[in-house]
């Protein structure tokens, strides 16, 4: 059964900084590509950022510059590393993994911009 949860996300004034992590169990983590999306308070949820097995990465364009996705292989985690966060980026963050034909979730976590 894969299984993925979130953590890092809380409060943190513009122009800060946060560190979310994803660790993930039941799959062979190193063979696939991790994905971050976020949904906003009555807005969509969207793709965020992308890791493949190889490390490639790819981003939305407003996080670009910004944000940095990460993984180890090792520990079966991967990292949204957050800069210069702006209250537009508040939202709830969510590990994503699409494997044996289906997308897994993780449960969340949440980023406050405030202050």
């Amino acid at each position: 059964q894969v299984h993925l949860v979130e953590s890092g996300g809380g409060l943190v004034q513009p122009g800060g900084s946060l560190r979310l992590s994803c660790t993930a169990s039941g799959i062979n983590f190193r063979l696939y590509t991790m994905n971050w999306y976020r949904q906003a308070v009555g807005k969509q949820r969207e793709l965020v950022a992308s890791i493949t097995s190889d490390s490639s990465r790819n981003y939305t364009d407003s996080v670009k510059g910004r944000f940095t996705i990460s993984r180890d292989n090792v520990r079966n985690r991967v990292f949204l590393e957050m800069n210069s966060l702006k209250p537009e980026n508040a939202a709830t963050f969510y590990c994503n993994v699409r494997a044996r034909r289906s997308s897994f979730w993780g449960r969340g976590t949440q980023v406050t911009i405030s202050g």
